[in-house]
């Protein structure tokens, strides 16, 4: 059975009952809204699956992964990792989430679905504490974070489009990732 190869994954993740820990999530909803997703690109919000997002990799050659990333820096505050300084960061345990990508990285890894090109663009949160929606530091910075998802796909050779006016805007990149993990349509 031969591998069906996706040049790009742009992978949302966060926990959205932490308030800017779910600006991944904000962010792949913003760009489906915003642009079309060419078809040699997934977006799909992993949320906090960590580890359960393993199958989703397969066959990417590049992953955007979007997540609130802690710095010292002022909320809202664009950051951006790539390649090898990816897994420090995401090792670090910033958000509670984090530790499962930290293991999916090591697991891809191990597995031999390693993305060849790695970045890691976000958002500095202003709180991720038990809130559902972003401070506004974040929401204010969140159409230029989409801006940025779609800058770097073009880097890498993917362009996203964006909708024309009177363009339906997506349902939502709310894909059943635990159902796609499992194999499952």
């Amino acid at each position: 059975m031969s591998e069906e190869r996706t040049p790009l994954l742009v992978l949302g993740l966060g926990n959205v009952l932490l308030e800017d820990d779910g600006v991944g999530a904000a962010a792949v909803s913003l760009l489906l809204d915003r642009y079309d997703v060419p078809p040699e690109a997934r977006v799909l919000d992993g949320g906090t699956l960590g580890l359960s997002l393993l199958p989703c990799l397969e066959g990417a050659d590049a992953v955007i992964l979007v997540d609130a990333v802690r710095a010292d820096l002022a909320p809202g505050t664009f950051v951006r990792l790539d390649g090898d300084a990816v897994p420090p960061a995401v090792a670090g345990r910033l958000s509670p989430h984090q530790v499962g990508v930290a293991d999916l990285l090591d697991g891809a890894r191990w597995l031999g679905r390693y993305p060849r090109r790695l970045v890691l663009v976000g958002l500095v949160p202003a709180s991720m504490d038990l809130a559902v929606g972003l401070s506004p530091a974040v929401r204010a910075s969140l159409p230029e974070l989409v801006e940025r998802i779609a800058g770097e796909a073009r880097a890498l050779g993917v362009v996203f489009r964006p909708k024309t006016a009177g363009t339906e805007p997506a349902v939502g990149p709310h894909v059943d990732v635990a159902r796609l993990a499992r194999g499952q349509p």
